[in-house]
Parts: structure tokens; C-alpha cells; sequence
């Protein structure tokens, strides 16, 4: 798993590329919690995750309970379809916002928690 991490200003981006499997989890689970707890809003670029696992959701909703108790929102942008197929199955779909646009992320994400 490679995690690239954009933090300037109060939204950040992570992009992430590879499997969010046990080992790409770990990779990811110490940059989530430190940006969920400072930033007021954070985007999760999925497009180059190839395969997510229970433990990389279990992350992810953490990372946007942290966000959501101080008012912030965790976005998830332009997953695949297999990805978009487990949050969906997984049921966390109504709970993490999917966004397609860059645009649409930051807008959704500015938004806080309220819906888009």
C-alpha cells in the first residue's frame, strides 16, 4: 500500500494505491487517525485501491466517527467498482459519502456533517 498524503489547509487528501488488505491497513491506519483528529475535513482518494478488506473499512470508519464527533466529514473519492460493490455489501455505503469528482469531495467534505 502507497499513501500519499496532501494536508495543507483544512481538508486533506490521502491517496492510497493497492490492497487495503492486513498489511496495507497498517500502512494507513496511523496517517487516518492523526488527520481525523486535527483537519475539519478528509478525502480519501480509492481510485488506485485494488481490494478492500473488513480491517481497511474498520479504519475508514473510524477515521470518520473521529471527523464526525468534531463536526468534520471523511469523503471517499472515485472508488472502483469492486471497492464501491464492498462498501455497498458491507452496508457502510450510507454511512462514508462517495464522491466522483475532486470537486464534488471538497465540496462534500467543506460541507461537514451535513449531507451534500
Amino acid at each position: 500500500m502507497q499513501v500519499a498524503i496532501n494536508d495543507a489547509g483544512s481538508i486533506a487528501t490521502v491517496k492510497l494505491s493497492g490492497k487495503l488488505d492486513i498489511s496495507g491497513a497498517e500502512a494507513v491506519a496511523m496517517p487516518l487517525a492523526t488527520l481525523s483528529g486535527a483537519k475539519s475535513g478528509l478525502v480519501v482518494d480509492l481510485s488506485e485501491v485494488t481490494f478492500l478488506a473488513s480491517i481497511g473499512i474498520r479504519h475508514l470508519i473510524s477515521a470518520a466517527k473521529t471527523l464526525g464527533r468534531r463536526g468534520g466529514r471523511l469523503i471517499l473519492l472515485n472508488p472502483n467498482d469492486l471497492v464501491t460493490d464492498v462498501l455497498t455489501t458491507s452496508g457502510v455505503s450510507d454511512f462514508l459519502h462517495i464522491a466522483r469528482s475532486e470537486s464534488e469531495a471538497v465540496a462534500a467534505a467543506t460541507a461537514g456533517g451535513k449531507p451534500p
